[in-house]
C-alpha cells in the first residue's frame, strides 16, 4: 500500500475525512469532507498547553487518551455501518499524528485508509495554485450593467440554460456593494472563498464560455485572487442595458429585506458623507429610518451608483469598448430567463470571441 497519497488522487476514495478540531473545520475544509474530529476544540487547546507548560511526553500522553476515545466513538458512530471495501482517505492539518492515528486504527479494522501527504497545507497549496494558473486560462464574458440589472439572477438562468457559470458573488456570500450584506448570513473566511472558487474553475471546461459578473478586487470582506481579476480585466465584456423603471422595480424585489433593517442601512449609507456631503446623506438616511426605499434607491441610483458604473466599467475592463450590448425592457422572471436565452444564443454563435 502507498502510505501517503497526493491531493492529485483525492477522488479515488469513497469519503475524504478531516481529522482536526471543528473550529479549524469551520475556517476551511476540503471540498466533501466530513469532519471527525480526533480532538475536539477544548482538547486542542488543553494538549497545546500542555505542550508548552510539561512538554511533548505529557502532552502525547494525555492526547492519545483523548484520541483513543473520540476514535472508538467514531468507530461506533459515523463509522459503524461502513462496508470492508470502503475507501477513506484522512487528513489532519500537517498530515501528522492526528491522521496518521486515524488511519492506523482503520486500516487496523481492515479498511483501505490512506492519509493525505502534506495534509490540510498541501490542499492550501493546491488552492493557490490552481488560482494562480488556471484563472489566467479561463474563456472568461464578464457580464456588467449598472445597479439593478438583474446581473445574478442572468447567471442563475444562464445555469439553468446549461451555460458555464461561476457566481462569484453567491460563493462570496455577498452581493458586491455597499449594501451587499446578506442578512444573518455570514462571508466565508478568506481561505475557505479561495477553496470554493478553486473547486469551481477546476470543473471548467476551457473550451467553452464561462460567465462572471464583473466585479471589483474585493467582494465584501474577501478579497478577489489577483489571477482571476486580471483575467477579468482582459475578458470580453457584455452589458446588459436595462431603463431606470425596470431597474428600481427589480432592486425593490431584490433588496426588500432592507426595509427591515432602517438602522443598519442608515449606517451604511453614513459612509458615504465624504463622497456626498452631509445634507444629501442626511436625507438618504432619512428615507432609510422612514422604510422609503423607492426614493431611497432612486437617489442613491441616480446620484451614487450611475456615475460610479459609468467611470469604472471603462477604467476597470480594457476591452469595453468592444463590448456586446443587450438591451431588456424587463427584469420579471419571464424577462430574465429570456434576456439568459438571448445572451446565451448570441455569445456561442461568436464563440471564440
Amino acid at each position: 500500500m502507498k502510505p501517503f497519497v497526493r491531493v492529485e488522487d483525492r477522488h479515488a476514495f469513497d469519503t475524504i475525512i478531516d481529522a482536526r478540531s471543528p473550529a479549524e473545520f469551520e475556517i476551511d475544509h476540503m471540498p466533501g469532507a466530513i469532519n471527525c474530529p480526533v480532538l475536539d476544540n477544548e482538547e486542542r487547546r488543553i494538549v497545546g498547553t500542555l505542550y508548552k507548560q510539561a512538554g511533548a511526553f505529557e502532552a502525547r500522553r494525555l492526547g492519545g487518551a483523548m484520541v483513543a476515545a473520540n476514535l472508538a466513538r467514531h468507530l461506533r458512530g459515523q463509522f459503524a455501518d461502513r462496508p470492508a471495501d470502503w475507501r477513506p482517505l484522512v487528513y489532519c492539518w500537517r498530515g501528522g499524528m492526528r491522521s496518521g492515528a486515524m488511519t492506523t486504527w482503520m486500516r487496523m479494522v481492515g479498511w483501505d485508509a490512506q492519509q493525505l501527504a502534506g495534509g490540510y497545507k498541501s490542499w492550501r497549496r493546491h488552492v493557490l495554485t490552481t488560482l494562480e494558473t488556471l484563472a489566467l486560462q479561463l474563456p472568461l464574458v464578464v457580464i456588467c450593467g449598472a445597479t439593478g440589472s438583474g446581473k445574478t439572477r442572468v447567471l442563475q438562468a444562464l445555469a439553468a440554460h446549461g451555460e458555464q457559470v461561476v457566481d462569484i458573488e453567491g460563493l462570496a456570500r455577498h452581493k458586491g456593494s455597499l449594501l451587499g450584506a446578506l442578512p444573518g448570513v455570514p462571508q466565508p473566511s478568506q481561505t475557505r472563498f479561495e477553496t470554493t472558487l478553486a473547486d469551481a474553475i477546476e470543473h471548467i471546461d476551457l473550451s467553452r464560455p464561462l460567465f462572471v459578473e464583473g466585479e471589483g478586487a474585493r467582494i465584501g470582506q474577501l478579497n478577489l485572487p489577483v489571477p482571476l481579476v486580471a483575467r477579468m480585466r482582459d475578458s470580453p465584456c457584455l452589458e446588459i442595458d436595462v431603463p431606470m423603471p425596470a431597474r428600481l422595480a427589480f432592486l425593490l424585489r431584490d433588496y426588500a429585506y432592507l426595509g427591515d433593517r432602517p438602522e443598519w442601512l442608515a449606517a451604511q449609507i453614513g459612509r458615504l458623507k465624504a463622497l456626498h456631503g452631509k445634507t444629501t446623506v442626511d436625507a438618504w438616511q432619512g428615507m432609510a429610518l422612514a422604510r422609503n426605499l423607492p426614493e431611497l434607491f432612486a437617489g442613491l441610483a441616480a446620484r451614487h451608483y450611475d456615475p460610479s458604473y459609468a467611470r469604472s466599467q471603462r477604467r476597470h475592463f480594457h476591452r469595453w469598448n468592444d463590448r456586446m450590448t443587450i438591451a431588456a425592457d424587463t427584469l420579471s422572471a419571464d424577462g430574465i430567463d429570456a434576456l439568459a436565452a438571448s445572451i446565451a444564443e448570441r455569445v456561442n454563435a461568436r464563440w471564440p470571441g
